[in-house]
């Protein structure tokens, strides 16, 4: 799509935490972390609660964890901007500093600056917050978090809600998905449910312009946490300037996980923009997949326009060369019981194309959860090149927490190679090795040793059809007012999911 000529879709995570407030892990390992896998970060310390409630006998446990964090955050701010400006490289690693603010009656927020320096705000409200920030104009951003849960508890007020201080709101992290009231990642968190008014839906509904991205909101010093939540932006390099120009254009999606490159427009404009109105609107696409892609619907105006699925698509003719995705995952085993990995993992001929990490943290959130291992806080999973064609990657697993919380570690490879080359693995010093054939078949799987020990597993290796997929069409003004917005929603048969910006037509 030309609109994106000359862009380039990177992925990071602008909310987390790690135990410079409450929270575990150091900010030097958060950072060490999420240079792992992502290109920029930003990893946030909670500040204050100005309407934190009194406390009472049921609570007071709460209220002393958050008093402590705040006051530990301050007593470490200095050398979290030292730390942040010293992990920054434009071009290869991008860092900007953030703290939160909770609010329980307008929501929490993310205070954003451009770049390593900034002060922790005293503000008494929402509203206070954002007059002492307005001075500073695009040099900063306050963007609402987990806005789904009800207002009053902490989740968004849209008639609070300042689009000149925020071009983007998160809408999926460990806490839920908050598109809608119904979806996938549903809220679990001892906060509570969901609620219709503090949806995304919600908010476009009553015409407010806002971007969308993804953050983890994890606790344990990894950003990017894999499944919980990140940001993709379209910007012009991998530079500190370029993605908070490409953040305040909204030139942003949210994601699940997997590195989804989704292209998005409506007569030729990118996601994030605002048009005038048009009688005829040409809606195209483009996406390249982590996975199988199972859907790519398009949403107007918070209804189901039109859903693109594998029927729409001609079957691809599978040469002696084929380009695919392969995933290999290390975990499983007794829950609780750490096991250390050492992987090279390659292809026997063909061409790496490039390498997508996969790596979780524990889960661990509040600070009085019991830790399996401090150890796990720390940088535990790095992978680096091994030759042109493989790669080597440490990590640690667990085994998974419950039968509906994963814990694996993976890395996924984009190759090209003929079907008779082989993918191999050395797993611990156990070597295996499967053709490119068997794997295109479906995936398959093996143990280090006797029941309820440590497992892998080569993914199915998906054709290059499954992964890319383009369509357009053309839809007509549906309002009187011929305001309308349309996005993209992807998901994957893994369950992994992306959703882009909108794109905006306004009548008047």
């Amino acid at each position: 799509m030309r609109v994106y000529d000359g862009l380039t879709a990177y992925y990071g995570d602008l909310h987390n935490h790690c135990g410079i407030s409450y929270g575990h892990g150091s900010l030097e390992d958060a950072f060490l972390n999420a240079r792992e896998q992502l290109d920029f970060c930003s990893v946030t310390g909670h500040a204050l609660w100005p309407d934190m409630p009194a406390p009472d006998d049921n609570i007071r446990y709460i209220i002393d964890f958050h008093r402590k964090g705040f006051a530990r955050l301050r007593e470490v701010w200095d050398d979290v901007q030292r730390t942040t400006a010293a992990f920054h490289r434009d071009g290869e690693f991008v860092t900007f500093l953030s703290f939160e603010m909770h609010s329980g009656a307008d929501g929490d927020r993310t205070i954003l600056y451009n770049g390593a320096q900034g002060d922790i705000v005293e503000a008494t409200d929402l509203v206070d917050l954002h007059s002492r920030l307005r001075h500073l104009g695009r040099g900063v951003m306050v963007f609402p978090h987990h806005i789904g849960y009800k207002q009053g508890t902490r989740g968004i007020n849209w008639e609070t809600f300042e689009p000149e201080l925020a071009p983007v709101v998160e809408i999926v992290s460990m806490h839920g998905c908050s598109e809608a009231d119904e979806g996938p990642r549903p809220f679990l968190h001892s906060m509570g449910p969901s609620d219709h008014r503090s949806t995304w839906r919600y908010g476009l509904s009553r015409g407010h312009i806002a971007g969308v991205i993804g953050s983890t909101d994890h606790h344990s010093a990894h950003p990017g946490s894999y499944g919980h939540g990140r940001a993709g932006v379209w910007a012009s390099d991998k530079t500190r300037d370029a993605i908070w120009e490409a953040l305040w254009a909204r030139r942003t999606y949210a994601l699940t996980g997997d590195r989804i490159e989704m292209q998005f427009t409506v007569n030729d404009a990118p996601m994030g923009a605002v048009l005038p109105c048009a009688p005829n609107r040409k809606i195209a696409f483009q996406v390249i997949g982590g996975a199988p892609v199972d859907c790519v619907d398009v949403i107007k105006n918070g209804a189901l326009l039109r859903r693109f699925s594998q029927v729409d698509f001609e079957e691809g003719v599978t040469d002696e060369s084929v380009r695919t995705k392969l995933l290999l995952e290390v975990g499983w085993g007794a829950r609780g019981v750490r096991a250390d990995w050492d992987v090279r993992y390659g292809i026997s001929e063909g061409r790496l194309l490039g390498v997508e990490p996969r790596f979780r943290g524990p889960e661990i959130v509040a600070p009085q959860e019991a830790d399996p291992d401090a150890e796990a806080h720390r940088h535990t999973s790095h992978w680096e090149p091994d030759g042109d064609s493989a790669v080597r990657f440490t990590t640690v697993t667990y085994g998974n927490p419950n039968n509906l919380t994963p814990a694996m570690q993976g890395v996924c490879l984009d190759v090209e190679m003929p079907l008779d080359g082989e993918v191999w693995a050395d797993l611990n010093g156990r070597r295996e090795r499967y053709a490119l054939r068997e794997l295109l078949e479906g995936a398959r799987s093996g143990r280090l040793g006797e029941i309820d020990s440590p497992c892998y597993r080569f993914h199915r290796a998906p054709l290059w059809r499954e992964l890319e997929w383009a369509g357009a069409f053309r839809d007509a003004v549906s309002g009187a007012d011929g305001d309308d917005s349309y996005y993209l929603r992807v998901r994957q048969a893994n369950d992994q999911w992306a959703w882009s910006s909108p794109v905006w037509i306004r009548g008047g």
